[in-house]
């Protein structure tokens, strides 16, 4: 569909992306010295299509990956960081618990101090949160132009099955107006429950889950009804999308409820990015769009999908204009740090993440 006969024609369609960027720490530990360590057989790990994960080194955390992400996205925007009228930062592991970590992404890019900032939680969907009001901010004309990140380190116990795919990234995006943008959105939907699947109290340092249970009444429900609801509201189908790309919380799930959904391999692999990185929780899926638009041509139609525990999933269509040309050279491609790799072992990876506790007698 050309862009220009899109625009107007859903709210959605005055907003489009201008930026969008990534970052992925240097350090991988690979899921089968995580499974030597804990005496996993290795069908629990190779099921999981996950074959190493990205690690934030001792300086890194979800604000100092976001502030990198988000420098590629403005480099790509090419917009000046004072006109963003709103930062939002979707994470489950900020650095602190009161005191938001979106403020400091918007002083070190020089976004302050004439702008909206906020933190969003709602597990791995918050930053999906923010691109959602990011539309309406824009297509009302309340601000020019946003800023999301999803950004995580995210935890797992110790010896948890979570602990093979719990790893560290950022993706960014500068929304802005839809004339000039990179992808232009086409249409969104919401589906949210009340579904306790995976939680974390207060005070305590690693996430519960659910096991089987974030499978398919959380997962696999809430993105199903989220896209089938785009498709009714749209009248599109899976066959008029060149790509489609789902949260991942590991290799598995995407692939299998792209196939329920009546997508094919063709669509979904090159959004993949967990079996090479592990789940970055809010930059799962983002970072899959990321890696799309790298390669993305003009009048490609995109489907995503990002899901959130507890539970809620959000799926829009966006259409690639002419201007994603100009913007894939100005900065790096998620492939650069999907490439850039340090091996390391259980040991750096428990002493970097914080996992030795030194107790005195």
């Amino acid at each position: 569909m050309p862009v220009d006969s899109l625009v107007g024609k859903t709210p959605e369609s005055s907003a489009g992306i201008h930026g969008w960027g990534a970052y992925v720490p240097v350090y991988r530990i690979p899921t089968r010295e995580i499974a030597r360590v804990w005496g996993w057989p290795d069908h629990q790990w190779k099921a999981l299509d996950v074959y190493e994960k990205a690690v934030g080194g001792v300086d890194e955390d979800s604000t100092t990956m976001g502030v990198e992400a988000a420098r590629n996205a403005i480099a790509r925007a090419r917009v000046d960081p004072a006109s963003i009228g709103a930062v939002f930062f979707g994470s489950e592991s900020k650095p602190y618990a009161v005191k938001p970590s979106a403020t400091i992404i918007a002083e070190a890019l020089g976004i302050t101090p004439v702008t909206m900032a906020s933190d969003l939680e709602f597990a791995c969907r918050a930053a999906s949160e923010g691109m959602r009001a990011s539309i309406g901010l824009v297509a009302s004309g309340v601000v020019g132009y946003t800023l999301v990140v999803g950004s995580d380190t995210a935890q797992a116990s110790p010896g948890d099955v979570l602990e093979f795919s719990a790893s560290s990234g950022a993706a960014a995006f500068v929304i802005g107006p839809s004339k000039g943008a990179a992808a232009v959105f086409e249409s969104s939907f919401t589906y949210v429950t009340d579904t306790p699947d995976f939680w974390r109290r207060g005070l305590k340092p690693y996430p519960s889950h659910g096991e089987g249970f974030t499978g398919e009444p959380a997962y696999f429900h809430h993105i199903e009804s989220a896209v089938k609801g785009l498709f009714e509201k749209t009248g599109l189908s899976p066959g008029d999308f060149d790509y489609a790309i789902f949260h991942q919380p590991n290799g598995k799930f995407p692939v299998k409820v792209a196939k329920k959904l009546g997508f094919t391999m063709e669509q979904v692999k090159p959004g993949l990015v967990t079996p090479f990185i592990g789940n970055t929780y809010n930059a799962s899926a983002l970072l899959g769009l990321v890696k799309v638009l790298d390669v993305a041509k003009p009048g490609d139609r995109i489907l995503v999908a990002p899901f959130g525990s507890g539970a809620g999933s959000d799926a829009y269509s966006l259409i690639v204009t002419d201007a994603i040309e100009e913007a894939k050279p100005l900065a790096q491609p998620l492939e650069y740090y999907l490439k850039r790799r340090i091996e390391i072992d259980y040991g750096v990876y428990a002493k970097i993440r914080g996992k030795l506790v030194v107790r005195k007698l």
